[in-house]
C-alpha cells in the first residue's frame, strides 16, 4: 500500500491518497507522478530516487526522521555505559538539534522559515557531514549502517532547505499509513488485489475528509445520496463531490 499526502502549508485542500499496487517496483511511482511539478518528501526508498532521476520536473527530499532513526538504534545498540557518549550519541545529537532548530521555526511563514534555515540550520549541516566524513566504522555495524545511510542519502536530505514549504520529514505521511496498517488486521475478507484496491479508495476518501475537518459519515452520506444519478465520468462533477465542496452540514463538531 503506497500512501501519497500533502504537506503542511497545503491544508487548503488536503489530500490523503492511499494506492494499492502488487509490488514495489520503480514504475509505480513513476507512473504516479509522472505529471507532477515539485518536490517529494520521502523516506530513503531507492524507487523515489528513480523518480528524481527520470522525471525532470521532480525532486526527491529525504526524510530526517529516518536518518535520526539509524543513530538511534546505533546508540540503543551500545552497552549502557557507553551510550552516552562515541559517535552514536553525536550523530544522533546533530539530528536533535536539527528538529530542536525546526520546532522553533514551526510558526514562521514559509519565506520566513526559508531564510531562517540557511542561517540556522545549514551551518548545523555543514558541520555535520563534516563530522561524519572524519568517522570510520565496521560497514556492518549499527553506526556504520548510520553513516553509510547519512552520506549515500546526503544529497536528498538536504534538498528540504530549498523550499520553507517542506517539511523536514514524512512523519506526516507515516501517520497517514497508520489507520490501514491498525484496521487491516480486523479486514475479514480484503485478502485478494480487488479487496486491497476497495480499501485503498474507501480509505482515501475517510482519510482525507478528517483532513477537511468533516465528519467521514456525515460526508459519505451526502456524497452517496448527492452522488446517485450524476454522470461520474464527468470531471466538472467529480469536482462538485469533493470534500472541500462539501455542506457545512458534513462539518465535524
Amino acid at each position: 500500500m503506497w500512501v501519497h499526502r500533502s504537506g503542511e502549508f497545503y491544508q487548503e485542500r488536503p489530500v490523503v491518497i492511499y494506492e494499492y499496487q502488487k509490488d514495489r517496483d520503480h514504475q509505480k511511482p513513476l507512473e504516479f507522478y509522472r505529471d507532477y511539478k515539485g518536490i517529494l518528501v520521502t523516506d530513503g526508498l531507492q524507487q523515489y530516487h528513480l523518480v528524481d532521476k527520470k522525471l525532470p520536473d521532480v525532486t526527491n527530499a529525504n526524510c530526517w526522521a529516518h536518518a535520526r532513526r539509524k543513530f538511534d538504534e546505533a546508540v540503543k545498540s551500545l552497552p549502557k555505559g557507553k551510550a552516552k557518549s562515541g559517535s552514536a550519541a553525536q550523530g544522533l545529537a546533530y539530528c536533535s538539534k536539527l528538529f530542536e532548530l525546526e520546532q522553533s521555526l514551526s510558526d514562521l511563514s514559509p519565506q520566513e522559515r526559508y531564510l531562517q534555515r540557511l542561517e540556522q540550520e545549514k551551518p548545523v549541516l555543514d558541520a555535520f557531514l563534516a563530522w561524519a566524513n572524519t568517522r570510520t566504522a565496521a560497514p556492518k555495524s549499527a553506526l556504520g549502517k548510520a553513516l553509510t545511510y547519512l552520506k549515500e542519502q546526503w544529497p536528498y536530505l538536504v534538498n528540504y532547505l530549498r523550499d520553507g514549504r517542506l517539511e523536514i520529514s514524512n512523519n506526516r505521511a507515516e501517520r497517514s499509513i497508520k489507520p490501514f496498517v491498525i484496521d487491516r488486521k480486523n479486514f475479514l475478507f480484503a485478502n485478494t488485489p480487488k479487496g486491497a484496491t476497495g480499501s485503498a479508495v474507501i480509505f482515501s476518501m475517510i482519510q482525507t475528509a478528517l483532513e477537511n475537518q468533516l465528519d467521514p459519515y456525515r460526508y459519505l452520506t451526502w456524497l452517496l445520496q448527492t452522488a446517485c444519478g450524476l454522470d461520474m465520468a464527468d470531471p466538472a462533477v467529480i469536482q462538485k463531490l469533493l470534500p472541500w465542496q462539501a455542506p457545512d452540514i458534513c462539518k465535524a463538531k
